[in-house]
């Protein structure tokens, strides 16, 4: 259980977030980056709920300021956070986020009895607070309810969504995007492009979802990602942060080997960014661990990675071996069209937090309609100890009885051969291994190596040769 107190202050985070302008901002960190954090402390901030709680700011760098101690307070918020849609269909996920609307109208239910509310608007809340939602009602929940708590204290409202991007990424790996996209658009628009009654959007999330997937009508969206330069100190932790924490706790002499484990994050042209689950894990618990590599599952990156061509799985060695890589960069990640695709699948890495880019080509400098390169490498050993650690779970499987297979050729049992050959090829293979016509050769070559492979431990007992070549030597 974590219970350290270290003196790490992000309130500068509400003064450059509010001065930005920014109608409508989407901040993409990796995840246990202090998102949700950060939007708890913008709600207390900033609600009405929680005016005169001036004490919660007292000694920070916000409360200096005279001008936001007479903002804090001051505003109708709604908080609300996707993180725990995780479902397998589209039906469960509907369902899961039409019960995070009906748990924020229970919590403004005395809106209901208040006289600012029509006899229509309480037929809404009802329809609202009901088992059964109809898509029309529930894409319109948020707006509804702006446009009542704006009646009822008579400001606009600051609206805060965590983890907007969780219910898609589960949607791409489980093959219900299509279907959620649409819902999840007609609830963004009426949200954030034509509320009227709206101050102030805030979202954040792992990943930038292209915007013609679910922003298209969102032109007054600020992007903030990990190359940009906004926020870069906002979320993680700096190097002089973690230093300073280190030798509050008397760990002074450990300063080396936790940047070797845990630094690498860049944001913007801000490097030495450590993930803050990890410090304080290690601070915590005293062991060099992978505390954020293992926090939630990593599902679509391991699709990704074991789904991928062999110029991804030749690159991903690559990268394993601590050396770097170049592609091209698309923020935008379009998750329909990840499978296959390289840059698209490097581009969810970075944004990810599992890579990092330690040079990149600027558009001055290349000629035009190329793209830029970026130079691309693992962020920190935690996250190579994690792959490492996710490819031999791929084969943990299959890894047992190997040597059953070995038995069964000896003894000339095809079942048990066929079995073992078929679980290694359900777990391993990828469509553009065995395709048709792989790396532009005959899929069989690709299945002759496969076989080569599994029986080259009998070479110490038998000579083992493959196709032979033939030609000019062969006649002499």
């Amino acid at each position: 259980m974590i219970s350290l107190q270290l003196p790490i202050d992000k309130t500068s985070f509400i003064k450059e977030w509010w001065e930005s302008g920014d109608s409508v901002t989407l901040i993409t960190r990796p995840r246990r980056f202090g998102k949700t954090l950060n939007m708890s402390m913008v709600e207390q901030f900033f609600s009405v709920n929680y005016a005169g709680r001036g004490e919660l700011f007292e000694g920070l760098s916000i409360w200096k300021d005279e001008t936001y101690r007479e903002l804090q307070g001051t505003y109708p918020v709604i908080n609300l956070s996707f993180a725990r849609v995780k479902e397998v269909n589209y039906t469960d996920t509907r369902m899961k986020i039409c019960e995070i609307l009906r748990n924020l109208f229970i919590r403004y239910s005395f809106l209901k009895e208040s006289k600012v509310l029509t006899d229509a608007d309480r037929a809404y809340f009802d329809r609202i607070l009901a088992q059964e939602i109809n898509n029309s009602d529930a894409t319109s929940a948020l707006y509804q309810l702006s446009d009542y708590l704006y009646r009822y204290y008579g400001k606009k409202v600051i609206i805060l969504l965590d983890e907007y991007d969780t219910p898609m990424q589960e949607a791409f790996v489980d093959g219900y995007w299509d279907q959620l996209v649409a819902f999840t658009r007609s609830l963004f628009n009426s949200t954030f492009k034509t509320n009227p009654w709206l101050e102030r959007g805030l979202m954040t999330g792992i990943t930038r979802v292209s915007k013609e997937s679910i922003f298209s009508d969102l032109n007054n969206l600020e992007v903030v990602t990990t190359t940009s330069d906004k926020y870069t100190t906002s979320f993680g932790f700096t190097e002089g942060e973690v230093f300073t924490a280190l030798e509050e706790c008397g760990r002074s002499e450990e300063k080396e080997r936790v940047r070797q484990w845990y630094d690498g994050f860049i944001f913007g042209e801000h490097k030495d960014i450590y993930n803050p689950w990890s410090i304080l894990n290690f601070l915590d618990k005293g062991k060099l661990m992978t505390y954020w590599a293992n926090t939630s599952s990593n599902s679509l990156v391991g699709k990704l990675l074991r789904e991928g061509n062999h110029r991804i799985k030749e690159k991903f060695e690559t990268l394993l071996r601590g050396e770097s890589i170049e592609s091209p960069i698309d923020e935008q990640i379009v998750y329909n069209q990840l499978d296959g695709n390289e840059k698209a699948v490097w581009s969810l890495l970075l944004a990810s937090g599992h890579l990092k880019v330690l040079f990149y080509e600027n558009y001055a400098d290349i000629p035009e309609g190329c793209e830029p390169k970026y130079q691309l490498a693992l962020t920190n050993l935690e996250v190579k100890v994690m792959f490492q650690g996710m490819i031999r779970g791929w084969f943990r499987e299959t890894e047992a009885d190997y040597n059953y297979f070995i038995q069964s050729l000896l003894l000339g049992d095809k079942i048990a051969m066929n079995v073992y050959m078929n679980r290694v090829a359900l777990n391993c293979f990828s469509y553009f291994d065995t395709g048709n016509r792989p790396s532009e050769e005959e899929p069989e070559r690709f299945y002759h190596g496969f076989v080569l492979g599994l029986i080259v431990d009998l070479q110490s007992r038998y000579v083992i040769t493959s196709n032979r070549e033939s030609g000019l030597a062969d006649m002499m």
